[in-house]
Parts: C-alpha cells; sequence; structure tokens
C-alpha cells in the first residue's frame, strides 16, 4: 500500500457567525480541495467561555459548527494564510496525516 503526505485543517466556528456558506463555496469552488466535513455540535465552549448548546425545544442557530478540510500540505498551508485573515485566532487547528492510495 502507498500513502502520500496530507494535512488536515479543522476550523471551530458557531452557527451564528460561522460565513459556513461562503467558506464552504471558497474551499470547494475557489481552492477545490479534495474532502471537507462539516460537523454541527451540541454543545460547546470557546475562550469567550459562552456556552452553545442545543435544548429538545430550542432550535439554536448558534451551535458550535466544525469545517474539516484536507488536501496537499502546501495546498491547505496556502489556504490557512488565507483563512487567517478572516477568522479570529485560535480557531483553526492542522496537523499531518497520510492518505493511502
Amino acid at each position: 500500500m502507498s500513502a502520500s503526505n496530507v494535512l488536515i485543517a479543522r476550523i471551530y466556528l458557531h452557527e451564528a457567525k460561522s460565513g459556513m456558506s461562503e467558506l464552504l463555496q471558497y474551499l470547494h469552488d475557489d481552492k477545490k480541495v479534495r474532502g471537507v466535513t462539516v460537523f454541527r455540535g451540541i454543545t460547546g465552549f470557546g475562550v469567550s467561555g459562552e456556552y452553545h448548546s442545543s435544548k429538545l425545544i430550542d432550535m439554536s442557530l448558534d451551535l458550535p459548527v466544525v469545517i474539516e478540510f484536507f488536501d496537499e500540505v502546501e495546498k491547505v498551508k496556502t489556504i490557512i494564510e488565507e483563512l487567517n485573515k478572516k477568522i479570529k485566532p485560535g480557531h483553526i487547528v492542522y496537523w499531518s496525516a497520510k492518505i493511502n492510495m
């Protein structure tokens, strides 16, 4: 089995202020990354300490959202540099991985 190096990036946001549609359009249409998944959390908090949670009777649109994507190392590094101009510090994490070929 052969493998190739990739970089995985994960962006932590919340629905109310995420700009998710624009971000997904950027990753899909402009950058054509190999894969993107959006996770919607049921609860979470960040550096502000503000607690975001869903309740059975609550249709909140302010829940945690994680956008994860991967591609070639240099491509993801370039995308992260661009995203750092638009997303608050501390909301993007990334790590190296291998993908089977």
